[in-house]
């Protein structure tokens, strides 16, 4: 795999799904400037068989990798007390994009639905509708990406991106041993950096949501539908 030359970090978010897999690629220069490379949804039948639609997101991930060759990979952590089906179908396609960064010696990180929603529209609570808005408009595009799984795809890359920044250090990887990276951000260590004026106020709702997460059990999910 060709490494590209030096530049803003590049993350790939996988927002994990047996019949919609969102994956998007964004770059995120050092004052925190996002800009999109590329996002799909990748989508299996549930009439085909669970190795069939792990493969076709197998394929696509690899594809993507290769393609764009990122700094970073970022999956969605997914919480839920019920609906244990969707919950395992999430996990088995976390685990192919997981596996698939860690045979690249890609470091991986994980970060839950609430951490993610803080990030991008400065609300842990906010609905798919904000997080959609405010994807669009960090990025700038003309029109909102369809459908949400793309859009929190998106969201998931930026939020992963903007968290190591913040952090002054390298992006950590949760419960994974994925080997970590110094950040590509100038941003100086510690939580006086972190929350300076040059966090955005969304920035600084994200670091609150995840010193709340660090004592809760977590998000059940995005919500909004089943994605196995």
């Amino acid at each position: 795999m060709t490494r590209r030359e030096p530049g803003p970090l590049r993350v790939l978010g996988v927002d994990p799904g047996l019949t919609r897999c969102g994956i998007a690629v964004v770059d995120v220069a050092p004052n925190r400037t996002a800009t999109l490379v590329g996002v799909t949804v990748v989508g299996t039948g549930a009439e085909q068989s669970l190795d069939r639609r792990l493969l076709a997101i197998d394929e696509a991930v690899n594809e993507w990798l290769d393609r764009h060759s990122p700094d970073h990979v970022a999956v969605e952590r997914m919480f839920a007390q019920h609906n244990t089906p969707t919950v395992m179908g999430t996990a088995q396609a976390s685990g192919v994009a997981i596996a698939a960064a860690a045979r690249r010696g890609i470091p991986v990180a994980l970060h839950t639905p609430s951490e993610i929603k803080a990030a991008v529209t400065g609300s842990g609570t906010a609905g798919k509708e904000q997080v959609t808005a405010m994807v669009t408009r960090i990025l700038r595009l003309g029109e909102p990406p369809r459908p949400a799984d793309a859009a929190d795809a998106l969201a998931l890359a930026i939020t992963h991106a903007w968290r190591g920044g913040l952090m002054g250090r390298g992006l950590e990887t949760g419960n994974l041993t994925s080997p970590q990276r110094a950040s590509s951000f100038p941003t100086a260590a510690g939580s006086p950096g972190a929350r300076g004026s040059s966090a955005t106020a969304a920035q600084r709702a994200w670091l609150a949501a995840e010193q709340r997460s660090r004592g809760a059990g977590g998000s059940q999910g995005w919500g909004g539908g089943s994605r196995t």
